[in-house]
C-alpha cells in the first residue's frame, strides 16, 4: 500500500470498515482465522516456499496474464500532525499531567517498474523525514516523535526499500516494507508507519482469490530510525524472535466474501483468523474471529484465546447506523504485535476492549453531508462499552500477570470531523478532526484521557 495513498482511517486506528484492498479479491473488510493447517503448523516451514510457489504456480499462468508495464512512479504525502492528550489519572508530583506534540512529516515513495521478460524484476524504497514543530520536555510521549534518556524529543528520519519480482499474477518483494494482512498489519496512526523487514508473496491465482505468504524478522517503530527496532503487544514483543504468516482472501459472490490466514510468532504463540462478510449499497454483516495458543518454547506463558465480533451496520440516505459486539474468551488479553494486527470491530482509536474476558458493545453513527451539499465533508460518533475484564486466572509467571483483578470495565466516545478537497489546486487535502475520550476502573489497563487529533495530509505523486 503507498503511504500517500493511505487512508486517515488507517493511521488514525479506527475501526471502519475500509476499503476493498486494490486487488482482484474486494473483500472490503477486517476479520479471518480458522486452523486449516493442521495442528503442528510452523513458521519456519514457510521459509523455503516463496521461489518454488512462485516458479510451480506463475509459469502456467504468465503466458496469458496481462503483462502490460507499469511506469515507474513516486508518491509524496505531507502530513501535519498535533496531538494533545490531557490525562485523566490521578497524577503524582513530578508526573505528566498532559502529553502534547506538533511535528511534520514527509514521506517519500519511489516504485520502479519491471525488466522485460517472463520474470521482471523491480524495486521500491521510501524514505521518511520528521520534523518538531512543538513538544516541550516534559509533554512527550504521544508516539508522534522519538524520544532520548532525558525524555527530551526531537527531529528524525528513515529509509528502506524492498527488491521486487513478478511472474504472472505473483509478487516477490524482499526487504523493508508495510504490511497488511489481519494477523500482521504494520500501523500508519502516526507521523510515520511502521515498517517490517522480510519476505512476502502475494498473488491473485484466480480472479476472485487473493494469496499472500510472508516471513518478517526485522521492525520498524512509529518513531523510530532503526530497522532493528521491536513491535511491542500487551505482554509480548517481537524481540529476538521472528512472525510468519499464510492466508488467503475470497470474493465468493458478488456480496459475499470470506478471509482465512494463520501466523506465528516463534515461541509465543500461534494464531488463526477467520472473516465473514455480506454486504450491498445498503448494509453489511460481519464476523471476525481469532485464535491464538502458546508455541514453542511458549516464553509468554500459556496461552489459549479466542476473540470474536459481530457487527451490523445499515445505511438509510445519509447516515450510517451501525451495531457491534466483542467478546474475548480465556484467561489472558488477546495479543497481538503490529500496530493494526486486530481486525476485530470494538478495536478503535484507543482502547482495543481485548481484555481477558472482556465483553464489548458498540453504537455508531455516520453522517455524510456530500447529500446535503458539502461533497468532501462526512461526521461520526461511536460509544464503545467493556466489561466484565477478569484477569485472576492468568498465571502469575505469564507475560500478562501485572494486575490480578476482577472486575475491570471502560468505556471510550469518539468523535469525528473529516474533510477532504474535492477540485482545485489543493485537491485531496485532507483534513481531521478528532477527540476521544476513555474512562475506566482500575482493573482494566487503560489510561483515563482526552484526546485531540488535528491531522492535515496533501498528497502528491507522479510517473517518472
Amino acid at each position: 500500500m503507498s503511504a500517500a495513498a493511505t487512508l486517515l482511517d488507517r493511521h488514525l486506528h479506527t475501526a471502519d470498515l475500509p476499503s476493498a484492498p486494490s486487488t482482484a479479491v474486494a473483500t472490503g473488510s477486517r476479520v479471518l482465522g480458522h486452523r486449516y493447517l493442521g495442528k503442528r503448523w510452523q513458521g519456519s516451514v514457510l521459509r523455503g516456499w516463496p521461489l518454488g510457489l512462485l516458479l510451480a504456480t506463475a509459469t502456467g499462468q504468465s503466458a496469458t496474464a496481462a503483462e502490460t508495464p507499469a511506469p515507474a512512479s513516486w508518491d509524496v504525502l505531507l502530513r501535519n500532525y498535533f496531538l494533545h492528550s490531557d490525562l485523566r489519572d490521578k497524577v503524582g508530583p513530578g508526573q505528566q499531567s498532559y502529553q502534547q506534540e506538533w511535528a511534520q512529516g514527509v514521506i517519500g515513495e519511489l516504485r520502479s517498474g519491471y525488466t522485460d521478460g517472463v520474470l521482471g524484476v523491480g524495486f521500491d524504497v521510501h524514505g521518511f523525514l520528521g520534523l518538531k514543530l512543538d513538544g516541550g520536555r516534559g509533554h512527550t510521549g504521544t508516539g508522534l516523535l522519538p524520544v532520548d534518556g532525558k525524555g527530551r524529543s526531537g527531529n528524525y528520519a528513515s529509509a528502506g526499500g524492498a527488491l521486487k519480482v513478478r511472474m504472472g499474477t505473483y509478487q516477490l518483494r524482499y526487504g523493508e516494507m508495510m504490511v497488511e494482512t489481519p494477523v500482521f498489519d504494520t500501523a500508519d496512526k502516526r507521523l510515520q508507519p511502521e515498517y517490517a523487514t522480510g519476505w512476502m508473496l502475494e498473488g491473485t491465482p484466480r480472479p476472485d482469490m487473493q494469496l499472500q505468504l510472508g516471513h518478517f524478522t526485522g521492525f520498524k517503530n512509529q518513531a523510530g530510525r532503526s530497522s532493528h527496532d521491536d513491535l511491542e503487544g500487551a505482554g509480548v514483543s517481537t524481540r529476538g524472535s521472528a512472525i510468519s504468516l499464510v492466508g488467503a482472501r475470497f470474493a465468493v459472490t458478488r456480496t459475499f466474501s470470506a478471509a482465512l490466514y494463520a501466523a506465528q510468532l516463534d515461541d509465543r504463540w500461534r494464531q488463526d483468523y477467520l472473516n465473514l462478510r455480506m454486504s450491498d449499497a445498503r448494509w453489511t454483516l460481519e464476523a471476525n474471529a481469532y485464535r491464538t495458543r502458546d508455541q514453542g518454547s511458549a516464553t509468554a506463558g500459556a496461552i489459549d484465546t479466542l476473540a470474536y465480533s459481530l457487527l451490523g451496520s445499515h445505511r438509510i440516505g445519509a447516515q450510517t447506523f451501525t451495531l457491534a459486539y466483542q467478546r474475548v474468551e480465556g484467561r489472558t488479553p488477546f495479543d497481538f504485535v503490529g500496530g493494526d494486527s486486530i481486525y476485530l470491530a470494538n478495536s478503535v482509536k484507543y482502547a482495543d476492549f481485548n481484555g481477558a474476558g472482556e465483553r464489548s458493545w458498540q453504537a455508531r453513527y455516520d453522517l455524510d453531508l456530500a447529500v446535503f451539499g458539502h461533497p468532501g465533508l462526512s461526521v461520526m460518533a461511536r460509544y464503545v462499552s467493556g466489561r466484565g475484564i477478569d484477569s485472576t486466572h492468568t498465571s502469575p509467571d505469564s507475560a500478562y500477570a501485572r494486575s490480578l483483578e476482577a472486575g475491570g470495565r471502560h468505556w471510550e466516545r469518539d468523535l469525528d470531523l473529516r474533510y477532504r478537497v474535492q477540485q482545485g489546486a489543493a485537491k485531496d487535502l485532507r483534513v481531521t478532526l478528532s477527540h476521544v475520550s476513555h474512562r475506566g476502573n482500575d482493573a482494566q489497563g487503560g489510561r483515563d484521557l482526552d484526546r485531540l487529533y488535528l491531522i492535515v495530509e496533501y498528497p502528491l505523486r507522479g510517473f517518472i
